[in-house]
């Protein structure tokens, strides 16, 4: 690897240097390292790019890193990953893209990820993606999470774009079954004439089934945002969806809100606010010496932290 393939690394999964666990790191379509340990082990598929990984039961604190990054011109990059997390099994994946696109020509990265969890596992999910480059060819990033929980299992995830993306379609879906929790945090990003487009379909198919959906972004100058949740209650169970968007300049953000109750027991909470940021906030921070511009600045840093 080189000095950018090392950069991207450390920004999107945090290496910096020697891994602890297992991992494997995609580079411009191609594994390039890989490492696996006595309870996870990492397969390549034989009929589609990508890989098969199995985490044994009662694996208990454990990191599996799968980062992928991209530097070649004009590639579009289709990964297929399926996560197989065995009964009682409690770890950490650290996924995430990082495109480095010094050409005239597009970059894109297509990640189809599946998690399948077993009986009282629980996954904690990071993805982290950032493009980067002095090229005008597009950086193109668009994530596909499918979840199905057994019971008693539970998924947090943790998504953040907040640099650089032209074009992010992201799309995620959950099945999940009794006693069941999927919480899902969401940070992002867009400026210039960037487009994020964000859907959620999330079944809540078992009694005590639950979700949690935190997203927060900013989209400013001629950027545009989507927000889309579908939530179905078909059983005892509860949901909540938040959605809160700061705006500026000509950005434009839309959020499109589907709460389906198809159980009397169905709970399901959402929730929107889009919006400048508000004035008394500018005044009380350049009240401190602060510059209306460096004020805007930490206000929505506070806002993605």
């Amino acid at each position: 690897m080189n000095k950018i393939d090392k950069e991207l690394l450390n920004k999107i999964a945090d290496i910096n240097g020697k891994i602890t666990g297992a991992y494997n790191i995609r580079k411009d379509g191609k594994k390039i390292e890989r490492r696996t340990t006595e309870n996870i082990d990492i397969v390549t598929k034989e009929d589609k790019p990508g890989i098969d990984i199995f985490v044994k039961s009662n694996t208990k604190g454990e990191i599996v890193y799968i980062p992928v990054i991209i530097t070649e011109k004009g590639l579009v990059d289709i990964v297929y990953n399926d996560f197989y997390i065995g009964k009682n099994a409690d770890v950490t994946i650290i996924a995430g893209c990082g495109i480095h696109n010094d050409h005239a020509e597009r970059s894109q990265h297509d990640g189809i990820h599946r998690f399948f969890l077993e009986e009282g596992a629980h996954v904690k999910y990071v993805e982290k993606h950032i493009g980067e480059g002095k090229g005008t060819g597009e950086k193109v990033l668009n994530p596909v999470t499918e979840v199905t929980l057994k019971r008693g299992a539970s998924l947090e995830m943790e998504t953040v774009q907040i640099k650089g993306v032209d074009s992010s379609i992201r799309k995620t879906k959950g099945k999940l079954y009794a006693d069941t929790n999927f919480v899902i945090t969401e940070k992002i990003m867009t400026h210039g004439n960037q487009f994020a487009k964000t859907i959620f379909d999330v079944k809540l198919n078992g009694d005590n089934a639950s979700t949690h959906v935190t997203s927060r972004s900013v989209a400013t100058e001629k950027s545009s945002q989507e927000f889309i949740s579908k939530i179905y209650g078909n059983k005892k169970c509860f949901a909540h969806v938040e959605c809160d968007a700061i705006i500026k300049d000509e950005a434009k953000v839309k959020a499109i809100p589907a709460i389906n109750a198809n159980n009397v027991e169905a709970n399901l909470i959402h929730e929107a606010a889009i919006g400048k940021i508000a004035g008394e906030q500018l005044i009380k921070l350049m009240t401190l010496g602060l510059s209306e511009k460096e004020a805007e600045e930490q206000i929505i840093k506070g806002f993605l932290k």
